[in-house]
């Protein structure tokens, strides 16, 4: 699953660029112009990444990246113009994990999306009791107790996890788990849920984060 990176600037000839440039090194991209919308955004789609301009219509890219930090881990990398080292700072101390100042190459954004991306060795923190997994291994612990998934197990895991509170059906599940279209039933899915809630009851048995929807499917949350 290509990794999603958020561009939030408002020139847009600059925007279309890091686009191509970030496609043709296999990410997705999204793209927001204005200040007021960033926060929520993330809140609800989970990006990989975020590039954040500092100045912005409707308000200030380090108010959005403080917001940013009460509710995710996500990398931030900063861009701006102004390249005094009072603000550098102030944006790093925020929350920030990188910093590039305008003018800049394409090329070097990329190389330094990549480099965070593989800093935070490529892992979903969440902020639910504990709970860290490592995409690069595959590898799931709730409170320093590894649950030792199946690959199919981390991966629904994973997916729930990256948008807490929204509610997935079966069929959504059984396409995101199963890229190769392979005919599975729908209780198949359901099968993994009650192995998953087995394996992180038996690393805190006061935990819940699958929940049933009833009619609808499955959400992800923490108490």
């Amino acid at each position: 699953m290509a990794k999603k990176i958020l561009i939030v600037e408002d020139e847009l000839k600059l925007v279309d660029v890091l686009k191509d440039y970030l496609y043709l090194a296999g990410f997705e991209t999204a793209s927001l112009f204005n200040g007021t919308e960033v926060a929520s955004w993330v809140k609800d789609n989970g990006p990989s990444l975020v590039l954040l301009d500092l100045m912005l219509p409707g308000r200030d890219g380090i108010d959005i990246c403080k917001e940013i930090r009460t509710f995710s881990n996500v990398p931030i990398i900063m861009m701006t113009a102004r390249i005094d080292e009072v603000d550098r700072l102030l944006g790093l101390e925020l929350g920030a994990d990188d910093y590039i100042c305008k003018p800049f190459s394409p090329r070097e954004v990329v190389a330094r999306v990549k480099a965070v991306l593989r800093r935070m060795g490529d892992e979903l923190t969440t902020q639910a009791a504990g709970l860290m997994l490592d995409e690069s291994r595959y590898r799931a612990t709730l409170a320093e107790h590894e649950l030792c998934l199946t690959a199919v197990e981390f991966k629904l895991l994973q997916f729930l996890a990256a948008k807490p509170g929204r509610i997935y059906s079966r069929q959504q599940l059984m396409e995101q788990i199963y890229l190769d279209r392979r005919v599975v039933s729908s209780r198949t899915i359901d099968s993994h849920i009650k192995k998953l809630r087995k394996k992180i009851a038996g690393a805190n048995p006061d935990t819940e984060f699958i929940h049933s929807v009833y009619g609808a499917g499955y959400k992800f949350e923490a108490a």
